[in-house]
C-alpha cells in the first residue's frame, strides 16, 4: 500500500494541473475571503449596534465557495484522464488490486487537499484579523478578533477544512463512476451551486428548507457559522454530516463501479 501510495503522489506532483488546481484552492479562497472582509460597509452598518450582528468568520471564510472548484477539478482530473487516454489499463497492470488502487488514490488526494485547505483557510482568517479592525470591527465594538481559542471561530476553520476534503471524495467518487472529465465536473457543480439556487427560487418554504437542509454545500456550509445559529437550515456539524454522506455515497458507488466494469 506505501508504494501504491507513493506511485499516486508521483502521479499527482508530476502533472501541472495538480499544482494550478490547488493554486485556485488557495488564491481563490483567500482573495475572496479578504474580499469579503473588506466590503463589509461601516457605514452601512455602524458600529456599535444591536442589531448589527457581523458574523466575521463566517465573512472572512466566503472564499470557500470559490476555492472548492479547485477542489473539484483536481479530484476528476486524477480519475478522468486515465480514462480517456489508457493510462489506468497501466495501472491495474502494476496494481492489479482495485481497491487497493483507488485507497491509494484517495489518500494521496486528501492529504494534498486538506494541506492546502488549511493554507488557504489560514490565510483567510489572517487577512480578516488585518482587515477587519480597519472597518470598526473591534474589540471595543463587541467584535474581538478571530482567533482559534474561541470555540465557535475553531469550529468554523476546522470546519471549512475538513468541507473541502469532503468536496474532493464527493468529486473523485463521481468521476470513477462517470469517467468522462466534463461529465463529472458538471454533475459536481450542479450538486454544489445548483441545488442551492433552486431552493432559493422554490415557493414552497417547506421543500426550500428541505432542499436546503439536503444539499451539499448549503448543508456543509453551515459549519462556518458562529452567530445566528437558530436562522440556520440545519445545524453545523449535522450539516458537514449531510456532506459527508454524499461524500461517501458517491465514493461507494463510484468504487463498486470501478470495481465491476471493464478499464
Amino acid at each position: 500500500m506505501t508504494v501504491t501510495v507513493h506511485a499516486e503522489w508521483t502521479k499527482m506532483r508530476t502533472v501541472p494541473s495538480t499544482a494550478w488546481a490547488l493554486l485556485v484552492l488557495v488564491v481563490a479562497t483567500v482573495g475572496v475571503g479578504s474580499w469579503a472582509a473588506w466590503g463589509i460597509d461601516p457605514f452601512y452598518c455602524p458600529l456599535p449596534r444591536p442589531d448589527c450582528d457581523v458574523d466575521t468568520a463566517r465573512t472572512t471564510l466566503a472564499g470557500v465557495i470559490v476555492g472548492q472548484v479547485g477542489v473539484v477539478l483536481l479530484a476528476v482530473l486524477m480519475v478522468t484522464p486515465e480514462f480517456s487516454t489508457g493510462m489506468l489499463r497501466t495501472t491495474l497492470a502494476a496494481v492489479p488490486n482495485r481497491l487497493r488502487v483507488v485507497t491509494a488514490k484517495v489518500g494521496a488526494l486528501t492529504a494534498a487537499v486538506l494541506v492546502a485547505a488549511a493554507l488557504a483557510v489560514s490565510g483567510s482568517m489572517a487577512a480578516g484579523r488585518v482587515v477587519l479592525p480597519g472597518h470598526g470591527f473591534t474589540p471595543a465594538n463587541g467584535y474581538p478578533p478571530l482567533s482559534l481559542a474561541d470555540e465557535p471561530t475553531r469550529r468554523a476553520y476546522v470546519g471549512s477544512v475538513l468541507y473541502l476534503g469532503l468536496v474532493a471524495l464527493l468529486s473523485f467518487g463521481v468521476s470513477l463512476a462517470v469517467r468522462h472529465t466534463g461529465a463529472a465536473i458538471a454533475t459536481v457543480i450542479g450538486l454544489l451551486y445548483v441545488v442551492p439556487i433552486v431552493s432559493a427560487v422554490v415557493n414552497d418554504p417547506r421543500w426550500a428548507e428541505w432542499m436546503q437542509k439536503l444539499s451539499p454545500m448549503t448543508a456543509g456550509l453551515a459549519v462556518q457559522a458562529t452567530k445566528r445559529m437558530d436562522a440556520l437550515p440545519i445545524g453545523p456539524w449535522a450539516g458537514l454530516g449531510v456532506l459527508a454522506a454524499w461524500a461517501t455515497g458517491a465514493l461507494l458507488v463510484g468504487t463498486v463501479l470501478f470495481a465491476v466494469r471493464d478499464a
